[in-house]
């Protein structure tokens, strides 16, 4: 399975892709989070897509900030563009929010995007709020490969990487870097055939106590090791402060859900979401008895049925390719 669709909203806001010079009037600058697509600006390089916004569009009013496909021939990396923006990060004083890489499997396979280093843009905007990143070339090297460097942010209170294989490398990255605001934090991890090489051990420091002190929300989703993190996560200090959890588009079995049975209580937890899982209907059942019966909204939709070949039987993440 992959991404389906482009999103709607984004930090708050109409996702509102740029048209063609031709289509006027276009809205107010901080009413929308823009988003770039060299394929609907009329398959023009990137370089004239963002020449065309920042002279249509004032810069210093721009809160959020969306990059479609940046490509108009062929899939290219994504170092280039993210040069580009961050080389006039002063021309957006405003921007709280980027989301990089808002491409369907229709546009590109989530594991055929070709990325790069992310950490300039947390360091070249030390007021951005949000910052979203879907994608890891599975087959990347150097430059072109996914990548993060352990920073200071003080802003940065919601962070999502969407991967069908995210690297360890960034898992580790994320767990060194002081984020005093952060209070949402999601990882697709994937499986190890597209890049998903992070291990359970590469989530100690995300799920220590104090090391995040804001975080509301934890999603450790789209995992092949589902049930071995949902075991870390039963006895982990940091889920006391959360308010939801998702361990969803997994694997999870009945191991897994076990564990979260007989590790610390999650009745505190206002929502608990475990969709596209692998539990068996009577564990689900226990699941949402002891949880439901405290208030917790839990999420059980989407069960899901193993292939089987012969005597071997294949779970499937939800978010791979």
């Amino acid at each position: 399975m992959t991404v389906t669709r482009n999103s709607d909203t984004f930090h708050g806001l109409p996702v509102f892709t740029l048209p063609e010079p031709s289509e006027e009037p276009l809205p107010a600058a901080g009413d929308v989070a823009w988003r770039l697509d060299c394929y609907a600006a009329g398959e023009i390089p990137f370089p004239e897509l963002w020449e065309s916004f920042t002279e249509r569009v004032p810069s210093t009013q721009v809160r959020a900030l969306v990059i479609g496909p940046w490509w108009d021939d062929g899939y290219d990396e994504l170092r280039p563009v993210l040069e580009l923006i961050v080389a006039e990060a002063e021309r957006f004083p405003a921007l709280r929010a980027l989301f990089l890489a808002d491409v369907t499997g229709e546009e590109c396979e989530i594991s055929w995007l070709q990325l790069t280093d992310v950490t300039p843009v947390l360091t070249a905007f030390p007021l951005l709020e949000e910052l979203g990143v879907r994608g890891g070339d599975s087959q990347g090297l150097g430059e072109e490969s996914l990548s993060l460097r352990p920073v200071r942010h003080d802003a940065l209170r919601v962070l999502r990487f969407e991967s069908g294989g995210l690297p360890g490398q960034v898992v580790r990255a994320i767990g060194a870097c002081e984020l005093p605001a952060l209070e949402h934090l999601e990882l697709w991890l994937g499986v190890s055939h597209y890049g998903g090489d992070a291990t359970v051990a590469d989530l100690a420091p995300l799920l220590a106590q104090g090391h995040f002190p804001a975080l509301r929300h934890l999603g450790l989703q789209d995992s092949e090791l589902q049930d071995e993190i949902a075991a870390a996560v039963a006895s982990a200090p940091l889920v006391a402060q959360l308010e939801s959890l998702s361990l969803s588009m997994g694997t999870l079995t009945d191991t897994g859900g076990e564990a979260l049975l007989h590790g610390q209580p999650l009745t505190h937890l206002k929502r608990l979401d475990l969709h596209h899982h692998f539990l068996s209907d009577s564990m689900a059942d226990r699941i949402r008895a002891a949880l439901g019966s405290a208030g917790t909204e839990v999420d059980l939709s989407g069960h899901q049925t193993p292939h089987s070949w012969g005597d071997q039987e294949w779970r499937y993440v939800a978010v791979s390719e």
